[in-house]
């Protein structure tokens, strides 16, 4: 079965997870069974996500919603209508293709600048730059450049631009903005978008100017070189005119 575009997957499979327990339990199932049914099903619709990650959150939203709503707790189940009501306003549904807000550790990028000279004063962009950690990390590698953010979700941006006042975050779409302006764009993105960001960037960035990508890489280019941040993931450099493998 074809993945679907996330987070639909999770939010079908915890909807009709609820939706076979309640109706079990109407049923006149035990309560064991129903729940045990439920979670069976929820672990079917894993076959509608793409990746380990997406596939485990799947299987385990609606048990984990049942610990979290049973008496102790105290929780109406309906309370998680108001948590996805919160994902929606975080996370809108036009950056559902896009990554999953995953920050940039600190450190990342600090040795980047040992393969990447620009000038006092380039322009540089977080391509989906969340809360503003990439800002952070990329203002630790290169102190003296003009940052900028690009964030679609309009809270996440202001928060960003409150964490980060030394640079320019606006609300918009990565994928329609112009990265023509920009010296360097930085990226924390997924495999399955990064063939868009190399087609973005060779037809939109200058001759000289960097894409750089914290953990995945564009397997259709040759880098010019990857470094490593202290939690060992990978950072790679690529440069216009990009040299393809």
């Amino acid at each position: 079965m074809k993945p679907m575009t996330w987070p639909i997957p999770a939010l079908l499979a915890w909807s009709t997870s609820w939706l076979c327990f309640k109706a079990l339990l109407w049923a006149g199932a035990p309560e064991g069974v129903a729940l045990l049914v439920a979670t069976l099903w929820g672990g079917v619709l894993t076959v509608w996500a793409s990746t380990t990650m997406r596939r485990a959150l799947v299987a385990l939203g609606f048990p984990l919603s049942v610990m979290a709503s049973s008496a102790s707790l105290s929780v109406s189940p309906w309370a998680w209508l108001g948590l996805l009501a919160l994902v929606l306003v975080i996370y809108p549904r036009s950056a559902w293709r896009d990554a999953p807000l995953f920050p940039t550790p600190r450190k990342a990028l600090r040795d980047v600048s040992r393969h990447i000279q620009l000038p006092a004063g380039a322009h540089i962009v977080d391509a989906g730059s969340g809360l503003g950690d990439g800002l952070i990390a990329l203002r630790g590698a290169f102190a003296q450049a003009q940052l900028h953010g690009i964030e679609m979700s309009w809270l996440l941006r202001v928060l960003s631009a409150l964490r980060c006042p030394y640079a320019r975050v606006r609300q918009g779409d990565i994928w329609l903005a112009d990265w023509g302006r920009f010296d360097m764009v930085y990226l924390f993105q997924r495999p399955e978008s990064m063939p868009r960001a190399v087609a973005k960037a060779q037809s939109q960035l200058r001759p000289g100017a960097w894409l750089v990508s914290l953990e995945f890489e564009a397997r259709e280019l040759q880098p010019q070189a990857v470094v490593y941040g202290e939690d060992g993931r990978p950072v790679w450099l690529y440069q216009l005119p990009f040299q393809r493998r």
